[in-house]
């Protein structure tokens, strides 16, 4: 599976870039939101986070500036009715943090905005989604600072994964980066685990 794809903008719309990594054009289909971000520096190298959609007649590649992005988008194809195309299209509706708002939310109303969802889809995206989404904390990312987000966010994913509740997690690494905001990853999940 290809995680990333960085390299030149060959070409650049709303709906699709291309990117140019030694020589091979990489079709990627893009949200608004990555067609922005990629927008405000088109000369510059793009590095872009990929999900391969494989089917009998095709083999699609989509692109996300974010890794928080991604994650959501992947989220949304896991919701039965609601294919990559129709989760591209919620993604461009509104920002990340914003649609991830609305769905712990359970604000239909945003979801039913997005051209091709009816209210029986929005209301299945968040019964499926509302306890998976992890929320964006801005007061969080001025505290941590934007650099340690990322580290946040996989242990975050691994702790979830061993099997701690999302809150309980959340918590401790809350606690924890306002203490040590420069450790790693692997710090990060051994003193959570402290903490517990």
């Amino acid at each position: 599976m290809i995680d990333y794809i960085r390299g030149e903008i060959a070409e650049l719309n709303p709906a699709y870039t291309v990117l140019d990594n030694n020589g091979i054009g990489y079709l990627l289909n893009i949200s608004l939101t990555t067609y922005d971000t990629l927008n405000r520096n088109p000369k510059t190298p793009a590095k872009l986070y990929v999900y391969e959609a494989i089917r009998e007649d095709a083999h699609q590649l989509f692109g996300f500036a974010e890794k928080r992005e991604r994650e959501l988008f992947l989220a949304l194809i896991s919701v039965s009715g609601v294919g990559p195309n129709t989760a591209r299209m919620i993604l461009s509706a509104a920002p990340t943090a914003e649609l991830e708002q609305a769905i712990s939310s359970g604000n239909v109303a945003t979801l039913k905005a997005v051209k091709g969802v009816g209210a029986k889809t929005a209301q299945r995206i968040i019964v499926d989604l509302k306890d998976k989404i992890k929320l964006s904390d801005p007061t969080l990312l001025q505290e941590i600072g934007q650099a340690s987000t990322e580290t946040f966010d996989e242990a975050l994913a691994a702790l979830v994964m061993l099997g701690y509740t999302q809150q309980m997690s959340q918590k401790a690494l809350t606690k924890l980066f306002k203490q040590q905001p420069g450790c790693t990853v692997e710090q990060a999940i051994k003193q959570a685990l402290k903490m517990m």
